[in-house]
């Protein structure tokens, strides 16, 4: 039987109606970690414009683990309640909902960007950021490295996030692993700079990924599927820089330790060629970690057409597409898509109060 953009999948007791996910994007709108009628309307648009997956905007496990005083957490009680009532309306129209779980590490401590986003010293309402190895990476404060103790408390903090993310009524969980922030500040060795059990070797520097992956694993149920965002490549010449092989090798063991999806993004240390920037030039990163290892894979980065999304379904070289300012000029990206590939809309089911937009003319 042949895929399409419109075919279910199975993800352990989780089932998605299509293959078009949501990807999380930042909104800056949750003082003191507080989602609130911003969130219950952006995420529940794009529920109601027929996504299969809602991935939430990185959700930090600790007030220090955010890029912002302005983004949404998981790690009060108070937060979980107010993460209820989007998740319950996200799962009413049709659509699965996944919170990404994250910590900027060094990448913290930062102003709104409509403020300039620029590096908040303590005393200006920031805090002291931690990574790695005490390292710049704003080029405007240095990190702390972060001791033994403190690793072994964020994997505890990563855990009891994710039972608090069951508590909020989340279906799945996405480890945000890529982009520069904590989990990438430690697997790449152009900033882990560590001669302890986490730097120096791959095995090392993937540790802390994979015993919070572990953690997370032990604390959630049995059916509820674990994803993990990777960048995929460092964009960087430098003789140390991660690389898709890394990926591959890294992914392989994601998996070996119960993670179900891998999203395979880029960058997070380096900049691309710009003129490599084109539509679906990330691609390749999951159809390799796809190729290599058999675990389910999402693509990302400029897909922006039905056809094109499609065709990395049909061709098997992904099994989730990920949109992000595709969906946010257009919320309704799915149920169009539908319309244009001729496909079923039991797939895409319109909202019935919408109904007699989508009636073929």
């Amino acid at each position: 039987m042949s895929l399409s953009l419109f075919s279910p999948l199975q993800l352990r007791g989780l089932a998605l109606k299509n293959r078009l996910v949501m990807s999380p994007m930042q909104q800056y709108r949750s003082p003191d970690g507080l989602v609130g009628a911003w969130h219950l309307v952006h995420l529940g648009s794009r529920a109601v414009g027929g996504v299969g997956l809602v991935i939430t905007e990185a959700t930090a496990v600790t007030p220090e683990g955010r890029n912002t005083p302005f983004d949404a957490g998981l790690w009060n009680e108070a937060q979980v309640a107010a993460w209820r009532p989007v998740v319950q309306f996200v799962q009413t129209q049709g659509a699965r909902i996944a919170v990404q779980l994250w910590h900027a590490g060094g990448k913290g401590s930062h102003a709104h960007p409509a403020a300039g986003f620029h590096y908040l010293p303590p005393a200006e309402g920031g805090w002291p950021t931690k990574s790695a190895s005490a390292v710049s990476l704003d080029q405007q404060h240095t990190a702390e490295a972060l001791t033994r103790p403190e690793i072994q408390q964020l994997v505890a903090d990563f855990a009891q996030a994710a039972g608090r993310a069951g508590r909020a009524g989340f279906d799945t969980i996405e480890l945000h692993a890529g982009h520069g922030y904590l989990f990438h500040q430690f697997y790449s060795a152009l900033v882990n700079y560590r001669t302890d059990e986490y730097g120096g070797s791959f095995d090392n520097r993937v540790r802390l990924l994979l015993e919070t992956v572990e953690a997370i694993r032990a604390a959630i149920p049995g059916s509820m599927p674990l994803l993990v965002r990777l960048s995929a490549v460092d964009f960087s010449d430098e003789e140390h820089a991660w690389r898709l092989a890394d990926s591959v090798r890294l992914a392989a063991a994601l998996q070996q330790r119960g993670v179900d999806v891998v999203t395979a993004s880029a960058g997070g240390f380096g900049m691309p060629d710009r003129a490599k920037v084109v539509p679906l030039y990330q691609v390749p990163y999951a159809a390799k970690i796809k190729a290599a290892t058999g675990i389910v894979t999402g693509a990302v980065g400029l897909i922006t057409t039905p056809a094109q999304a499609n065709d990395l379904i049909a061709s098997q070289q992904a099994d989730l597409v990920l949109l992000a300012r595709e969906l946010l000029r257009d919320p309704y990206f799915p149920l169009h898509a539908a319309a244009d590939l001729h496909a079923d809309l039991a797939a895409v089911p319109v909202p019935g109060p919408y109904g007699r937009a989508f009636e073929a003319s």
